[in-house]
């Protein structure tokens, strides 16, 4: 190019040669970028939408420098940011949420439990509370049990966190588009709805319970979530607890479900209303057996059991449900029965009367429910035969208290306590006291005897004692003390104490054994006060009466003032039929609560009250009474009976108490208006004249006796040893032989009396050990009860001497 083009083809200027600034043409661009120098291309245009230079937004939203559509969309960067932006807030206000979510108190209805009592054969008794609960440890339930309802609720449960985000959207899936309803609640979020919350359908009690459910799954054990929940389900027939659900069902504990049971009742927590009523209604039973075998075929699935097993439980078949009855309340027997129970297990535990009330106890009981209802029977139809209160008024008021023992143990297998508290009979007359128990007290007297001899001669040591004894059995006998003195007795013209008997027989001196089995008084009033008082108590004591229930020291003391219940009665001839040793009676084998098990229920240990030499022979005397005496009623049983009639003055009371080598039974009689305190005479009730024990308690104890031993084997008992001639009262002419007279042998020179030795005593007695008692059971005070367990106010007691007659024909006798 010549310098005249390179002249016309630029422009001069000051930076440079052809107006390139100095620095070449970096120098130049920047320049240009800066607007300055003047090759600057001219601004294009500003758009009118465009922002002024240099303001920029905070959200580039609608988005500049962009037209149509794309103005309003917004770009991946904003969508991003948009959606960290929400997942953080809505993150951060969960953890707040969580941090300040404390789990609340339990639904006070989640922990009312009832006391579910049982009887002996662990059939339930009856239940007493407003809810049918009762709580049950997990390791109670079968392994395969909990997996029937994991495997249909929450086949996650041990490795997931509480809540199944995936099961929630699962279960809104199959509901939206028509498919079979299910939870989608974990088991931790039912047990948190079922404990801690409501039913409530809502979104604030479905966030508060994922919530909770969290915080529980971080502060409780997989296994104590499972345990509540299956103890706070509701399974339909009034049932709440796996343990109730189990027994209305299937009249079986928790721990004695099949897994078929188990997936049964698996279904009737989602549905109970239908599956309750799968045992009568077949539309029920369609839709329970479908859902049964879905909870086989899950269990299927999560390989609980093997296809095989299955196959096992669908050619078994459907479990159908017993047939549905509500659970026993208090009526019959029952309030009586319960009420026992009660007393017995606060008397041998920590558990308090208030802690009982709050419920949840699983008392297992010794009575038979067999015998409870023949007892009961017998009583019923011997006052429908003989008791008629609305057309004799002498019937009314008339009461029947009774207790059956098996002397073996001690256990009380049977009672009957009146009418019912559902009648409005609220005293229980088996345990109450207030019953003079005339005559029966008399083999007491007997035993003492034979065991602490009798001092016939003032200052000489006591003389040995047999059934062959003699002793004056007059009427208005003159009665004198161990010193020789004649007792007095202000009331009495004579100013000394005459013994009345009922009748005026000149019996003249008569043997023990004869004055037993004609029920005399004259000889036992006078053998008491030769043997003394604290030896006739200490007898009785050591046989199983109470002291709270026995008389002052008076005369009438020996033949039958005292007031102990029918159970204790029953008892204290236990001693004598298990050959002399002494089972305190018990109605309570164990308890349970939460889960476990109460110590202090073990069966009471067998203590030697007696030798069984003096126990055999008041119940070889005993038998006499049935064979030959007062009690020949009751040969009625067609068994070997040993037993004592006993009626009290005015005929205010009457009872039979007899036994068998297999069960002892003792059945009183009085009258009482629940409106007055104290007894009434009976005469005239059930068209006797006068009332024995011979009669109507007699023919109680033969009918329930003849029910409760049926079944059962003859059983002879033991012979009564040879004891010798023992020594008579003074004035008593010389022994002549009868029939019903042991065989003399040599005379003994001391009296008998027990040797004292140690360990336990079962079977025949014979050298039997004598172990330490382990305590009295429910001793009470005053004019409370018998014995068992404490126990209630019966009538009134008699004071004075009670005489009791000798009285033939029709077998009427005391």
């Amino acid at each position: 190019m010549s310098e005249h083009r390179r002249r016309s083809s630029g422009r001069t200027g000051p930076s440079g040669a052809g107006g390139i600034p100095r620095g070449g043409r970096a120098e130049a661009r920047r320049a240009a970028r800066s607007g300055g120098g003047r090759g600057r291309r001219a601004a294009a245009p500003r758009r009118a939408d465009a922002l002024p230079t240099g303001r920029r937004r905070l959200v580039d939203y609608p988005r500049a420098g962009k037209r149509g559509v794309r103005r309003w969309l917004p770009s991946w960067k904003q969508v991003l940011g948009t959606f960290l932006l929400f997942s953080g807030g809505v993150l951060g206000l969960f953890w707040y949420a969580y941090a300040t979510t404390t789990i609340p108190s339990a639904n006070p209805s989640t922990q009312q439990q009832s006391n579910t009592y049982y009887w002996s054969d662990g059939s339930v008794m009856a239940t007493q509370g407003s809810m049918n609960r009762q709580n049950v440890d997990l390791a109670q339930i079968p392994k395969a049990v909990q997996w029937d309802f994991l495997a249909a609720e929450n086949a996650t449960f041990y490795t997931d966190p509480g809540v199944d985000t995936q099961g929630m959207l699962r279960a809104v899936y199959h509901m939206a588009t028509g498919g079979e309803v299910q939870s989608g609640s974990t088991i931790t979020q039912q047990f948190v709805k079922n404990t801690y919350l409501n039913q409530n359908q809502s979104v604030t009690r479905k966030l508060r319970e994922i919530l909770i459910s969290l915080k529980i799954g971080d502060q409780m054990s997989k296994q104590q979530i499972l345990q509540g929940y299956l103890n706070s389900c509701y399974y339909g027939r009034g049932a709440y607890g796996i343990e109730a659900a189990a027994n209305a069902y299937y009249h079986v504990h928790a721990s004695q479900l099949t897994v078929s049971q188990g997936a049964f009742l698996t279904a009737t927590v989602n549905e109970p209303s239908v599956m309750m009523l799968a045992g009568t209604d077949p539309q029920a039973k369609t839709q329970a057996t479908a859902r049964w075998k879905y909870v086989l075929d899950r269990m299927v699935t999560i390989h609980q059991i093997s296809q095989a097993q299955e196959q096992q439980y669908l050619t078994a078949g459907f479990p159908t449900p017993k047939p549905y009855t509500p659970s026993a309340g208090m009526s019959g027997q029952s309030g009586y029965l319960m009420q026992i129970a009660e007393k017995y297990v606060e008397a041998h535990s920590s558990a308090t009367e208030q802690q009982l009330g709050h419920g949840g106890y699983q008392i297992y009981t010794t009575f038979d429910k067999k015998k409870v209802r023949a007892l009961a029977a017998s009583v019923k139809a011997m006052e429908h035969k003989h008791l008629d209160p609305g057309h004799r008024a002498a019937d009314k008021n008339v009461q029947v208290g009774a207790a059956s023992i098996d002397p073996s143990t001690g256990a009380v297998v049977a009672l009957y306590g009146g009418a019912g508290w559902d009648k409005g009979h609220w005293t229980d007359n088996a345990e109450a006291t207030g019953v003079p128990v005339g005559s029966t007290f008399k083999p007491v007297d007997l035993a003492a005897a034979l065991d602490h001899g009798a001092v016939l001669s003032p200052g000489q040591p006591a003389s040995p004692i047999t059934p062959d004894s003699k002793f004056n059995g007059d009427d208005r006998l003159t009665i004198k003390n161990q010193q020789g003195q004649e007792m007095p007795d202000p009331g009495d013209p004579t100013g000394l104490l005459h013994q009345r008997n009922d009748v005026t027989t000149k019996w003249g001196y008569i043997t023990l054994r004869k004055a037993m089995e004609q029920s005399v008084n004259t000889p036992y009033v006078q053998l008491g006060e030769y043997v003394g008082y604290s030896n006739v108590e200490s007898e009785a004591l050591k046989a199983g009466l109470l002291r709270t229930s026995l008389q002052y020291d008076t005369p009438g003391f020996y033949i039958g003032t005292s007031t102990p219940s029918a159970i204790r009665m029953a008892d204290a001839y236990a001693t004598f039929d298990d050959e002399g040793v002494q089972h305190d009676p018990y109605s309570v084998t164990k308890v349970v609560a939460d889960g476990q098990q109460l110590p202090g229920f073990d069966k009471p240990k067998g203590t030697m009250a007696m030798p069984s030499s003096t126990a055999d022979t008041v119940t070889d005397v005993l038998q006499g009474v049935v064979k030959h005496g007062t009690g020949t009623n009751a040969q009625a049983l067609g068994r070997p009976v040993a037993g004592k009639t006993g009626t009290t003055d005015d005929y205010k009371s009457a009872w039979f108490i007899g036994y068998t080598p297999q069960l002892v039974t003792s059945v009183s009689m009085f009258k009482e208006d629940p409106k007055k305190a104290g007894l009434q005479s009976m005469q005239g009730a059930g068209g006797y004249s006068k009332v024995f024990g011979a009669d109507m308690p007699t023919e109680v104890w033969t009918g329930y006796m003849t029910a409760a031993l049926q079944g059962q084997p003859v059983r002879q008992f033991p012979p009564a040893p040879s004891l010798g001639k023992g020594t008579d009262e003074y004035g008593a002419p010389s022994p002549t032989p009868s029939p019903t007279q042991s065989t003399p042998s040599a005379t003994p020179t001391t009296p008998v009396s027990p040797t004292p030795t140690t360990g336990g005593c079962h079977g025949p007695k014979k050298g039997c050990a004598s172990p330490t008692p382990t305590g009295t059971s429910g001793t009470t005070t005053g004019g409370t009860g018998g014995g068992l367990l404490g126990g209630t106010t019966g009538g009134g007691t008699s004071p004075t001497p009670t005489p009791t007659p000798s009285f033939t024909g029709r077998g009427r006798h005391p």
